[in-house]
């Protein structure tokens, strides 16, 4: 690669991961990568290790860097395995117990031991204060400033770190809440305090609760990363602004982030997202399943046309089978998805029913699978995908790490082998087997939650570990493609590059449209869209589009729930009764096939999202003069079909060229990550250096002696 001095565009997108961290940069001669293991206590070590390593290859300075962009899974990390910081919730007398009562339902009608999730805080961290709104917004009952002051004085003598506050109807008019952080501010310096009305200005209170609760648990945290790594980067060299990818496709500033670490809870995932629509665009998929398997979790994800499934509301660390209700809400806008623990480093392990169960616990980087020969003793889905060819133990990373097949056999025969009677091939198949069927089953669950046939869809995989499991999920789904892009093996941070500057401004405010106040509608749009566009107006803007959003979420009168309905915002000096009726039926009538006769409609809530979009993706061409490549190394992997070893070819993916079919059983390796060709499957090198992966055609029948 040449040196340059001066690129006129080099952008580093970082994706931080429970066992990897991944670095991409884009420069004008093109894009490097690097994949390191992540630095656990310290994960901006891993970040500005690699950023020395990747400017060294490309050949430029720290200096040279423009823009990096960023996703973390700290945040995430932080709620899931309930680490965060010494947190309060001070909430309306009489509403201590909203976050554990949650909304009674039963997410397994049926199941008499059902456990619910614990709350985030636990009571005895809980405390109320005498004061109420109305859902209009009236004060009625007034805040009395000496009760106020003696619960700061309380709270200052039990040292928290962090403060949640949430009251009943802020959503309507956040002042009361604004007074007691206010004086909680002045009382104790520098402690961290999240409002529900700036969090999540939305009804229902159990949600908004645990928003503000989730975002005060992870805040200093959150905040303390984000010091250490600007201040860090600025010691390196690196001059450019530093930009977090957000839970709904876009990018916020630090400041943002800091204020907001809630809305990074699914970064990640949520640049991975961008990043298979991006290649469903290009491709012209029209339904696309986004799967996405690092080394500690799998995400699943639904695009139609190009876009992902977005929602205001999601949930974390589901605990119950995958079933909604069993995890933590969160209340913000986000892309809509599933994640689960499966990854290259969940562990397995055998249950008292001497079944093989495979996560959510994870080896992550450190000690990391057995096979790394770091200190685990545990045997995970790498260890399981090493003993049955699938990787290559001299060859992992691009050389990089070094696996150890003795490792993982003792590891893989101690807690799986000897107390079931498995061999250690046997042992690893059914360890991948019931890996691949979690996944399988959680897209399943997510399909038929969103009214899907996943037979109708194409699979778009990456992450390190996806390409070794993508064709076999498609046995198990019905599916007949999947495209592994290029890169992806870091795919979540090539989609950093190509996220939007974005913002999502949320707020609630109930109307009838048999009463509608057009005038305080249309002035609420303007000031929503107002709010979005300040989070956006300090990005990238430059030749940037900006693409403007506008929602309404509506129902019928007496209905529980509520359709996002877009509205042309455009438009909105024309907006009237009519408009919104028709624009809600339209919707209504899309998803349940019919409207309803003589019911008055509402309107929960609105929604501005002002997004500014760099570059459209250009539609990839096909190769029309396909060719059989033929493999002369060859490795034995494992056959789900014959339960045996079969000889499958090797190949190097730079090595391909457009147009060239590998028949499997086949095994295309890289530096990021390994692609496995099973048996009855083809795949062809794409001209965008994508590998599509189909179901071989059968042969058709002979004609019989009755035919013709």
């Amino acid at each position: 690669m040449a040196t340059q001095t001066s690129p006129s565009r080099t952008r580093l997108g970082v994706d931080i991961g429970g066992t990897f961290t991944d670095l991409v940069l884009e420069t004008s001669s093109g894009f490097f990568s690097e994949k390191l293991l992540t630095t656990q206590q310290a994960p901006e070590e891993a970040i500005l290790e690699g950023i020395g390593k990747i400017i060294s290859r490309a050949g430029i300075k720290a200096s040279d860097l423009e823009m990096i962009i960023h996703g973390t899974t700290l945040a995430t990390n932080a709620l899931i395995q309930r680490n965060g910081a010494k947190t309060a919730l001070i909430t309306t007398e009489g509403f201590r117990d909203v976050i554990e009562m949650r909304t009674e339902n039963r997410f397994e009608q049926y199941d008499i031991n059902l456990t619910l999730p614990a709350p985030l805080i636990e009571r005895r961290h809980r405390y109320t204060i005498r004061e109420r709104l109305s859902a209009q917004g009236e004060v009625l009952r007034t805040l009395d400033p000496e009760e106020v002051n003696a619960l700061v004085d309380l709270l200052k003598a039990r040292s928290y770190e962090s403060i949640a506050i949430g009251l009943i109807h802020a959503y309507t008019d956040g002042r009361h809440e604004r007074i007691i952080r206010h004086a909680i501010e002045e009382a104790m310096p520098g402690i961290s305090v999240s409002i529900s009305s700036e969090v999540s200005p939305q009804m229902r209170e159990y949600e908004r609760f645990s928003t503000v609760c989730a975002n005060a648990w992870v805040r200093p945290k959150i905040q303390s990363y984000l010091h250490r790594l600007t201040q860090q980067l600025g010691e390196t060299g690196v001059t450019c602004p530093l930009y977090l990818m957000h839970s709904g496709g876009g990018l916020i500033s630090v400041g943002d982030a800091m204020s907001f670490p809630v809305r990074l809870i699914e970064s990640g995932p949520a640049g991975g997202a961008i990043f298979a629509a991006d290649i469903a665009r290009a491709h012209g998929i029209a339904k696309a399943l986004s799967f996405d398997m690092g080394g500690t979790t799998a995400k699943i994800c639904m695009i139609r046309n190009a876009t992902p499934k977005t929602a205001n509301v999601f949930e974390v660390a589901r605990s119950y089978r995958f079933k909604k209700g069993s995890g933590m809400p969160i209340s913000i806008p986000v892309i809509e998805m599933v994640e689960i623990g499966a990854g290259g480093g969940s562990i397995a392990h055998v249950d008292r029913l001497r079944q093989i169960r495979v996560g959510p616990q994870s080896a992550e980087s450190d000690p990391g699978p057995a096979c790394y020969g770091q200190g685990g003793k545990k045997p995970t889905v790498t260890d399981g995908d090493l003993l049955l060819g699938k990787l290559d133990a001299d060859n992992f990373a691009g050389g990089t790490i070094r696996l150890s097949l003795e490792k993982a056999t003792s590891a893989t025969l101690e807690n799986l082998g000897h107390p079931l009677g498995l061999d250690a091939t046997q042992s690893a198949f059914g360890l991948c087997e019931v890996i691949d069927e979690n996944m399988a089953n959680a897209a399943r669950i997510h399909a038929v939650e969103n009214g899907e046939d996943l037979s109708e869809f194409s699979m778009i995989a990456f992450g390190g570990a996806a390409p070794l499991h993508a064709a076999r999920l498609c046995e198990k789904l019905n599916m007949d493609s999947c495209l592994i892009p290029s890169g992806a093996g870091v795919g979540s941070a090539i989609g950093f590059l190509k996220a939007p500057f974005a913002f999502e401004a949320v707020r609630s405010d109930y109307q009838r449209l048999s009463g509608l106040n057009l005038k305080h509608v249309q002035e609420l749009a303007r000031q929503l869209v107002d709010e979005a566009g300040k989070h956006v107006s300090g990005g990238d803007g430059g030749e940037a589009a900006v693409v403007l959003e506008y929602k309404a979420f509506m129902r019928y009168s007496g209905q529980g729930w509520e359709i996002p309905v877009c509205l042309d915002i455009e438009k909105i000096d024309d907006w009237n009764r009519s408009y919104l009726t028709g624009e809600f039926e339209k919707e209504y009538k899309t998803l349940f096939g019919r409207t309803v006769a003589d019911l008055d409609i509402e309107i929960t809530g609105w929604a501005a999202r002002e997004s500014r979009i760099s570059s459209d993706c250009p539609q990839m061409q096909q190769n029309p003069n396909p060719q059989a490549l033929p493999g002369d190394r060859r490795r034995p992997i494992f056959s789900v079909i014959s339960k045996t070893f079969v000889d499958a070819a090797l190949y190097q993916r730079d090595q391909i060229q457009s147009g060239q079919i590998v028949s499997g059983p086949g095994v295309i390796t890289e530096n990021e990550t390994t692609v496995i060709v099973p048996e009855g499957f083809d795949c062809r090198m794409e001209n965008d250096r994508s590998l599509l992966i189909r179901r071989q055609k059968p042969d058709p029948a002979p004609p019989g002696p009755c035919s013709g």
